[in-house]
């Protein structure tokens, strides 16, 4: 998977690695924070919460376009510079009061603002390493090596975030609201990190950049795409703005992982853990696991002794470090809510080439289902994770709130449901979104009319903002209504959401396998493209 790829591609993937460790630092505890230094009630943290994911995900549309007229590298680097600007402020304590609330809705506009001018357009530059005839062959690979390295940012956030704010406290005597602000300071340096990656190896994919300076490839290297009636057009259209109505659901659920699912984590879940259960929540543990998947496929797949040799001695030594680490745990440990958010990425890394190696048999037995298919498969997993939720929160108290020291008023932990709860919603979670979110890239990039791709592609974007606006819903039920309520309302959209798009099939399977739009064989290897939404998450 590694071999034979272009070197701009390890740089970019460092650089956005760099820029999304920061980032979901910043969003695994944004939620709390906002309930605790300012007060606000859960439904207020929601909009804000909401709004902010709604931009991010809203302005690649404004970043693409400035990037058509001045290039892809320049609006990659004026991005960070103003994402940095926006996590700087965030980074200073100015307190809860009015001024401070000002600051902070200035600081996300820039954060937002700034990943829009950073995200889509260094994702662009990706694929523009590939237009070289010598690297075509490599790019399913290397979109996933890129979309890997982002969720491997991914996976250390949460716990950057929790442990650079209990230093904070416990060392340097900051109060737990001001503690907040250096968590926010980890995204600051990480934008360091990566534009010194980016302009330390610039040379290896400047000519991806774009603008005016650089050559344009001859016609004779550019793939034409066939004509599409009127009527094959309209089609097509209709087609994607059926999936775009879907996907706004599911990220309308599937992003409570910060919100409404991060208060359930701090209010209702044990805070602490013991034996082997509390070893799921050191990272490094998590990361020991991923090695023993990836090791195990290559010794499988390896055609030479050394190659599985060196594939058996990674996967005995991470067992038995694995082993080690269990025999010396002792007591408990302190779990902090913000922790759980490292599952998702987790299980996204370790579960990529077990769900590769599935739907592959499955496409070897001619019994892989079509993407809209799995899109619509994905919408009923999701609220499979949400049925779950549903059935352990019955006989729950209702969420309460009290004023902390400041005055402000806050959730109080009043239940000790086990952590293993949110372990496994996590995990079907994330079989959800291994099934809807690559594949609706795929059918997008597949299906959109040729004149249209760009516009589709943003149709993509905006679903997807749209549905994070949407997770002001569980901010402004948490509280008023029981859990099993709250998590009802997203049980039901996913499920019919899934109805709709079941309904829609015939059509949207006809359109997908018409002669000029993809194979059936195209799918699986499409799996391995579409992994932008991902922790995305461009979502990422």
């Amino acid at each position: 998977m590694f071999e034979g790829q272009p070197k701009g591609l390890f740089a970019l993937a460092l650089a956005n690695t760099g820029e999304r460790f920061g980032y979901y630092t910043m969003i695994a505890v944004f939620a709390l924070f906002l309930r605790a230094n300012y007060g606000l009630s859960p439904a207020v943290a929601g909009t804000i919460y909401s709004s902010f994911l709604m931009v991010v995900y809203f302005l690649p549309l404004i970043g693409g376009w400035m990037a058509d007229k001045f290039g892809f590298g320049k609006m990659v680097t004026i991005g960070i510079i103003i994402m940095f600007l926006g996590y700087l402020l965030l980074a200073v304590p100015l307190g809860g009061n009015t001024f401070a609330l000002i600051v902070m809705i200035g600081a996300l506009l820039l954060i937002g603002l700034g990943t829009g001018l950073f995200k889509g357009n260094l994702q662009v530059m990706v694929g523009n390493l590939y237009d070289d005839t010598r690297y075509a062959a490599k790019r399913d690979a290397g979109f996933s090596i890129f979309y890997m390295a982002i969720n491997i940012g991914a996976l250390f956030a949460p716990t950057a975030a929790v442990k650079i704010k209990e230093y904070a406290e416990t060392v340097w005597g900051f109060s737990s609201n001001d503690a907040y602000h250096f968590s926010f300071a980890v995204a600051c340096v990480s934008l360091i990190l990566s534009i010194a990656i980016y302009y330390a190896f610039r040379s290896t994919f400047r000519h991806c950049e774009g603008g005016k300076k650089v050559a344009v490839k001859a016609e004779d290297d550019t793939v034409k795409e066939p004509e599409l009636s009127k009527e094959d057009t309209k089609a097509r259209i209709i087609a994607l703005c059926l999936v775009f109505a879907v996907v706004v659901f599911f990220w309308m659920a599937f992003h409570q992982n910060g919100l409404s699912l991060t208060f359930f984590a701090d209010e209702f879940t044990a805070n602490t853990s013991s034996g082997l259960e509390s070893m799921a929540f050191d990272v490094w543990n998590l990361v020991l696991v991923i090695f023993i998947v990836y090791a195990g496929f290559s010794l499988f797949q390896s055609k030479t002794a050394k190659a599985k040799g060196i594939s058996g001695a990674i996967i005995l030594a991470a067992l038995g470090l694995l082993y080690y680490k269990y025999t010396r745990t002792t007591g408990s440990i302190d779990i902090a809510a913000p922790i759980f958010q490292q599952f998702n990425p987790f299980y996204v890394v370790a579960l990529t080439p077990v769900s590769m190696a599935i739907f592959s048999w499955l496409a070897s037995k001619g019994k892989e289902p079509s993407a809209p298919r799995k899109i619509a498969y994905g919408m009923v997993v999701a609220a499979i994770a949400y049925a779950i939720m549903v059935f352990a929160s019955f006989g729950l108290p209702m969420p309460q709130q009290a004023p902390d020291a400041s005055g402000n008023l806050v959730g109080q932990h009043v239940a000790d449901v086990t952590p293993n709860l949110l372990i496994s919603v996590y995990l079907v979670l994330t079989f959800g979104e291994l099934l809807l979110s690559p594949m609706g890239i795929s059918f997008v990039s597949k299906v959109a009319p040729p004149k249209y791709k760009g516009a589709m592609m943003g149709g993509w974007f905006v679903s997807t903002a749209l549905g994070n606006q949407l997770v002001l819903v569980g901010g402004a039920l948490w509280g008023k209504v029981p859990l099993w309520v709250c998590w009802s309302v997203f049980m039901g959209v996913c499920l019919v959401a899934a109805i709709f798009m079941f309904a829609m099939m015939k059509r949207l399977e006809k359109v997908a396998f018409s002669k000029s739009g993809p194979r059936p064989a195209f799918v699986f290897s499409m799996i391995k493209t579409g992994f932008e939404n991902l922790k995305l998450k461009t979502s990422l």
